[in-house]
């Protein structure tokens, strides 16, 4: 087992997808790294990229090609001002060269030199092969991307059922759920105490609070953002925003002027069962219309399911507990973390692997199990609640209309967050002794679930909705 940190499964990028933006994006500059430490990167005279399977089939309207370019331009997604990216793309369609890392220019005509292969590589459905023409010879480099921002080189290929095999040296390694329940019961902790220890031994407690902090802080602004724009998200569909309008509803005349203090302001609106449901959709949909708007986002566990995890503690912030401080908010991204891990080692977190009961489904567990610690579930309920939630998102298709990360993609999100929340409740008027079906069955049982999938219903845009809904129609 390899040690995936909470940071791994968490991580902060711009959208529209953590498989098709951020992946390829990381795998450019893990490229130019290479290219550095090989002696190679003064001496390339000409780039290009090819995209292969999920990556070619919905590239355009994840912008894949985007990702490319702004990672050959030496841009990093945590940072760059997200309002400047369309900018940047013009510039290099308009002069047809490219500022590769920000040191050399280079001619580069994205039409030609980024190139859309819609046949599969066999390792996995997000491949990509970047080329380097040096002194008249092409030096080539393939990469994967395998969900949540992981990306992987070719050389790291495991054989078996397509899986990567990982390797740990936390103090308690955690692969399976009953591994996780293994260490509570050993060392009398929670479990997000056990993720605490375990992160402890490669960073320390204030870097670990201050990323997490960070984390939290992007999710809370791309919250803000969302709930106060308006509009129409690009890409073509002419998708309404829907989270300013409900936002604006629910809201009334109450003032603030900070994300912070518009936290505090929610919680004096009215807390019916309807209103309850309809904060959490808005808060999920938020996040969502801001990453398909190719705005930042955390992957959680990736871009396409971002909104789940942000709005369940939303959620428990201004409904459930008024008090709640950063350590309430650090214990539900711990939890979030690690479970968000255990699917990723034991299944795939990857809609082109294994459809959106990869996303949505990982993020609802990831968020049930979480919200039901803080609600005050043992180690054996928060378990039973992530395995509810993924329970209940078995078989769920990835069929986004036009290639884009709208329809459905926005609205799962909001319909996540509210089986996470009733997932926790669930599971804390249950006696995990009389449970059925423990995480780790429903965790292998998603993996062979995905294995059984129609490839046109992972991330292809040839099945279901984007086949049966027109372009036209919209």
């Amino acid at each position: 087992m390899e040690c995936i940190s909470v940071f791994d499964m968490l991580k902060i990028g711009v959208g529209p997808s953590s498989s098709h933006t951020l992946g390829p994006w990381r795998a450019s500059e893990r490229w130019i790294k290479e290219l550095k430490d090989n002696n190679k990167f003064d001496k390339v005279e000409q780039i290009t990229v090819d995209l292969y399977g999920s990556l070619s089939l919905t590239g355009k309207g994840h912008a894949t090609d985007y990702a490319i370019m702004l990672g050959l331009s030496g841009a990093d997604p945590e940072t760059i001002l997200t309002e400047t990216i369309p900018q940047i793309i013009s510039d290099i369609k308009q002069n047809n060269v490219l500022k590769f890392n920000n040191e050399k220019p280079i001619i580069f005509n994205p039409s030609t030199d980024i190139v859309f292969n819609k046949k599969f590589l066999p390792f996995h459905a997000n491949a990509m092969k970047f080329s380097a023409t040096i002194n008249g010879r092409k030096s080539n480099s393939i990469f994967y991307s395998i969900g949540g921002g992981f990306v992987v080189q070719e050389e790291r290929k495991i054989s078996k059922a397509n899986k990567i095999i990982f390797y740990c040296t936390f103090p308690y390694p955690v692969e399976t759920g009953a591994d996780l329940l293994k260490y509570c019961n050993q060392l009398d902790k929670s479990i997000s105490e056990v993720v605490l220890e375990n992160e402890k031994s490669i960073r320390s407690l204030e870097s670990i609070n201050y990323e997490l902090q960070r984390i939290w802080d992007t999710m809370l602004e791309c919250m803000y953002i969302g709930c106060h724009s308006e509009g129409n998200l690009p890409g073509g569909l002419n998708v309404r925003r829907r989270a300013f309008d409900m936002y604006q509803n629910l809201i009334g005349n109450l003032p603030y002027n900070s994300p912070q203090e518009w936290l505090v302001t929610i919680r004096q609106t009215e807390v019916k069962f309807r209103q309850i449901l309809k904060w959490v959709s808005c808060f999920a949909l938020s996040v969502n219309e801001v990453n398909a708007s190719l705005g930042r986002v955390v992957t959680a566990p990736t871009n396409g399911s971002a909104g789940v995890i942000p709005a369940v503690l939303m959620y428990y912030l201004v409904i459930e507990n008024h008090e709640a401080d950063f350590e309430h908010v650090k214990k539900f991204l711990l939890v979030a973390g690690e479970i968000g891990s255990i699917f990723k080692k034991g299944a795939t977190i990857s809609a082109a692997m294994g459809g959106c009961q990869a996303e949505i489904g990982v993020s609802s567990a990831m968020a049930a199990a979480a919200l039901c610690e803080l609600l005050g579930g043992t180690p054996e309920q928060v378990v039973v609640a992530a395995e509810i939630a993924m329970e209940h998102h078995l078989g769920l298709t990835c069929d986004p209309i036009g290639g884009l990360v709208q329809i459905p993609c926005i609205e799962r999100n909001a319909m996540g967050a509210i089986k996470a929340i009733n997932a926790a409740e669930l599971a804390l008027d249950t006696d995990p002794k009389n449970v059925k079906v423990p995480l780790d069955k429903v965790v292998s049982t998603m993996w062979e679930t995905a294995k059984d999938m129609h490839t046109k219903y992972k991330e292809t845009s040839e099945g279901g909705l984007a086949i049966g809904v027109y372009l036209t129609d919209c």
